[in-house]
């Protein structure tokens, strides 16, 4: 159901609470309602368009991944609280991990990884650096930059997504700790640019070296602002506009195409490819031509070889969650000719134990929880209960 940039956000976190207090139940007992009242569908129902792609026995298959895949991660979970991979990819793994969880229903507290879930969030929390940075790293150091980026916009969302799940403990800490994030947010987004066009994206943290900006990098900030946003946290919309204004100015429409530096050049990826449509769906962008031109694209890859990619810089796993998102958000004829065969895809390769392959060229020193959990939340669209992702 498309929404105007920022309308009806109370509304929406009343329906979200309501099917989060279902649990998991309410995915099962909604689908034959969306099936015959289409008009009644909400946040936390599945659309009429994604029940009909899917046959009953198609459900029960993507069910039982995804519950397999959850009980993998929930195998992997730490006495700290964090979710396994190197030191570098926490809390951003640790949040992606969590976000798995709540796409199928589960909450913080609540049910058989209820305390589990918690203890993640506590982690979470207490990765921030006093400048607002969710990291356990120097962001300092040139050589890992990148990364932080990264761990700081996945655990802001999900820190912002999870805020009116928690308990009233929790609730305090996040509402102490989001201001901190967005703020440092926001100074990397003004920090000074060497090409005026990479204006309000973002890139890496050291800015002595990384003075431009790419739309992988910024589509997290997007959406952890977004959540913030929705979530009643003080966002200013311009800093999202500034945000989709350079998304746009990176689509090259000659190609059709949005384009990642990289060493002196551009190219093209999967990965970016959905996270520029996301970028702009949020920024109230849902069916521009841009998004559109970006979304054929998408169908034109080929997610069935599994875990391979055209480019050594390209990643299988990332890929498949961000344009799983941008498809379900594109919808009707993109939804329905994408996501059937991701599904297919995805559910063909989960190991026995639960798990998918570490990535197979780019990022594998993260490890198969990394992948795993992305491997969920491309598998959980169809569910419709993590709200930034709702249609």
């Amino acid at each position: 159901m498309a929404r105007g940039m920022f309308q009806g956000q109370r509304l929406s976190k009343v329906f979200v609470r309501l099917a989060y207090a279902a649990g998991t139940l309410s995915v099962i007992l909604l689908r034959p309602i969306m099936a015959a009242e289409p008009e009644l569908a909400a946040p936390g129902n599945q659309t009429r368009a994604s029940a009909n792609i899917l046959t009953p026995a198609e459900w029960r298959r993507l069910d039982g991944a995804v519950d397999r895949g959850l009980a993998f991660l929930a195998s992997k979970h730490r006495a700290d609280g964090s979710f396994e991979t190197i030191d570098g990819g926490q809390p951003g793994v640790t949040s992606l991990c969590v976000m798995a969880f709540l796409s199928r229903g589960h909450l913080p507290g609540q049910g058989p990884y209820g305390q589990q879930l918690s203890r993640a969030i506590d982690f979470t929390l207490s990765m921030q650096k006093p400048s607002g940075l969710f990291w356990t790293q120097e962001y300092r150091l040139p050589q890992r930059g990148g990364i932080g980026i990264y761990n700081h916009g996945i655990s802001g969302l999900m820190l912002t997504e999870v805020y009116g799940m928690t308990d009233a403990r929790q609730q305090e800490r996040i509402r102490a700790a989001i201001p901190k994030a967005i703020a440092l947010t926001r100074h990397y987004q003004l920090g000074r640019k060497t090409n005026p066009t990479d204006k309000g994206g973002w890139r890496y943290l050291n800015m002595r070296r990384y003075r431009n900006s790419d739309v992988s990098s910024t589509s997290w900030q997007v959406m952890f602002l977004r959540s913030a946003r929705n979530a009643e946290f003080d966002v200013p919309k311009q800093y999202i506009d500034e945000a989709v204004t350079y998304v746009k100015r990176s689509f090259k429409h000659r190609k059709r195409v949005f384009e990642y530096p990289l060493h002196g050049r551009d190219y093209v990826s999967a990965g970016v490819m959905g996270g520029g449509i996301v970028t702009l769906v949020l920024g109230g962008e849902h069916q521009s031509k841009i998004a559109r031109h970006a979304g054929d694209w998408v169908l034109s890859q080929n997610f069935n070889n599994y875990n391979r990619t055209r480019h050594r810089y390209e990643r299988y796993h990332y890929s498949a969650f961000y344009c799983s998102q941008a498809m379900f958000q594109l919808g009707g004829e993109y939804w329905a000719q994408f996501y059937p065969q991701l599904m297919r895809t995805l559910i063909a390769n989960q190991n026995s134990d639960g798990s998918w392959q570490p990535e197979g060229q780019k990022d594998a020193e993260f490890g198969n929880i990394y992948t795993s959990a992305l491997a969920i939340l491309a598998l959980t669209p169809p569910y419709q209960l993590l709200p930034i992702y709702q249609r």
